[in-house]
């Protein structure tokens, strides 16, 4: 209870120590300009370290804003193996649809395939690994929420959620809390306690 009230104080959605554990801070070598705003610090190995605080509130946004769509209408792509796990069981959990591995071109723009769908919001694992489904969706002027890391160029994401979109615990961290958040901000559940699935659920094998 009293972790919980801290939690709150500090208005984070886990204890620190989740995110810190779990490597959702560790970012790349390399910083893009768009993800300057996003960094915390840079390490003395020149990792750069994105903000917990700012990729906690990024995570109660794009739940919140997941939460009005129609699940049914919500693209989830993950090309990235450690990615791939996580948002499926996101996907299932929330109803939504699910691209994982290779990106089928045209899964966006041509009818005539038979993966062909037509989202209403696209959540993409990582902008460059998943850039194929992107460009689509860019033509199609379907918002895109990001899973970005500090080296991701992020000018066609409408919704940047920074985090280390590279390592096996951190992905799985953001989704699990990503699930949790819009079933709550459903109102499928009531509370934290109400939410089941555990972080290591959502965690690919190695």
């Amino acid at each position: 209870m009293e972790a919980d009230e801290k939690n709150e104080e500090e208005g984070l959605l886990v204890q620190e120590d989740v995110y810190l554990t779990s490597g959702v801070h560790i970012g790349t070598q390399q910083k893009s300009a768009d993800m300057k705003e996003f960094i915390y610090k840079v390490r003395t190995d020149g990792l750069y370290v994105l903000d917990i605080k700012k990729t906690d509130r990024r995570i109660r946004m794009a739940a919140k804003f997941l939460a009005k769509v129609d699940p049914s209408r919500i693209l989830v792509v993950a090309a990235r193996q450690y990615g791939q796990k996580p948002s499926k069981l996101f996907a299932r959990t929330i109803g939504a649809d699910i691209f994982a591995g290779r990106f089928v071109p045209g899964t966006l723009t041509n009818p005539n395939l038979p993966e062909y769908t037509e989202p209403d919001i696209l959540l993409v694992t990582d902008p460059a690994a998943d850039q194929q489904a992107l460009r689509e969706a860019m033509k199609l002027r379907i918002p895109v929420i990001g899973l970005c890391d500090a080296n991701n160029e992020t000018r066609n994401v409408d919704l940047i959620i920074p985090t280390n979109n590279k390592g096996r615990r951190a992905l799985a961290t953001v989704y699990w809390l990503l699930t949790r958040e819009v079933q709550k901000a459903r109102g499928e559940i009531g509370s934290d306690e109400d939410f089941t699935l555990t972080l290591e659920d959502f965690e690919a094998s190695l």
